[in-house]
């Protein structure tokens, strides 16, 4: 089955951390990533990089709800 180019996700360039260790593949988006910037898998060092990417949709945070006044 063929694909057209509609079908195919549009790349962006998307910042990301990536794993200095080369026997680990491990990468994080750059909104996704700790803060402390250690490697999830072998928890070694990482470093800032860029990879082409499909945008991804972040939904914003639910505000809480006011309490409703009696009066």
């Amino acid at each position: 089955m063929a694909t057209t180019e509609d079908e195919k996700p549009k790349l962006k360039a998307t910042k990301i951390f990536k794993c200095k260790n080369p026997d680990c593949k491990a990468w994080v988006r750059d909104e996704f990533a700790a803060s402390e910037q250690a490697c999830p898998i072998c928890k070694g060092p990482m470093l800032r990089s860029m990879r082409h990417l499909p945008a991804v949709q972040n939904k914003p945070k639910p505000q809480p709800r006011k309490p409703k006044s009696d009066y």
